[in-house]
């Protein structure tokens, strides 16, 4: 398949010049012309692209690529070392951010309503983009310990960051990866409907969301970072080799955060 093939299939797919990010969205790196083989992983880290040339890899598709907003311009270092390695190997490099995060049956957070099993998954339309904020209903209800261990079974081992103590939480609201700071939005969100939401699940933690959930009635679980955010990017790898006749196989890169 041709690169500007893939290219359009992948925006199109994520709608990804209607969302305004903090990087750019699609080709970041750009490598040989034809795609046979596609590696897909979290972060475009050196660790993922050595593991991309071992597999002989023409592309990597990622969800934390490069070039984001406020970092310096200068390529060196680490930067240059990953940019030197792809262009290297003719490698071409995709990254999508928010699109990954927001689809509506692809993205990390349709993808992590899909692994806890909820029911009536919807977007919380009051909080922009659109998808970036989910809530939905847990198959039961459980005490707030349940769903920890239900999260670290799920997502990282005995990694999840708690707060609160709810003896029967069914309905749930996510963002995942850095997302701690809708917790406010939730609740304002909460607050609207019939269906109050018991908790808030995102992938990190800062020192003001404790006391966001403690004064707000919401009890929060941080389960990391790259946990809640593998799902999305596989996700779409699965989309292509199921499309395409492209041989794609995703990576993950453990880090605990």
């Amino acid at each position: 398949m041709l690169r500007n093939e893939l290219l359009s299939a992948l925006n199109n797919l994520l709608s990804a010049s209607s969302i305004s990010d903090f990087c750019p969205n699609g080709l970041q790196i750009e490598g040989r012309n034809n795609i046979s083989k596609l590696v897909t992983g979290v972060t475009a880290s050196e660790a993922l692209i050595d593991q991309a040339i071992l597999e002989n890899a023409d592309a990597i598709l990622v969800h934390h690529g490069y070039f984001w907003k406020g970092e310096s311009a200068q390529i060196t270092g680490m930067k240059k070392r990953r940019i030197g390695k792809l262009l290297a190997h003719d490698i071409n490099l995709l990254a999508y951010h928010l699109p990954i995060d927001v689809h509506a049956s692809l993205g990390n957070n349709a993808q992590l309503g899909k692994t806890l099993q909820c029911s009536e998954i919807t977007s919380i339309e009051s909080i922009q983009p659109l998808g970036i904020v989910m809530r939905g209903n847990l198959p039961k209800p459980m005490s707030h310990i349940e769903l920890k261990t239900v999260l670290d079974k799920s997502l990282a081992p005995n990694s999840t960051v708690s707060v609160g103590q709810k003896q029967s939480i069914r309905n749930i609201a996510w963002c995942t990866g850095g997302g701690q700071s809708y917790i406010d939005q939730v609740f304002l969100a909460s607050q609207n409907t019939s269906s109050p939401i018991d908790a808030f699940i995102s992938g990190e933690i800062s020192e003001q969301t404790t006391h966001s959930a403690n004064e707000q009635g919401i009890d929060f679980f941080a389960a990391g970072h790259h946990a809640t955010e593998r799902y999305g990017v596989k996700a779409v790898g699965e989309w292509v080799q199921n499309q395409y006749a492209i041989d794609v196989k995703f990576i993950d890169i453990p880090n605990p955060a």
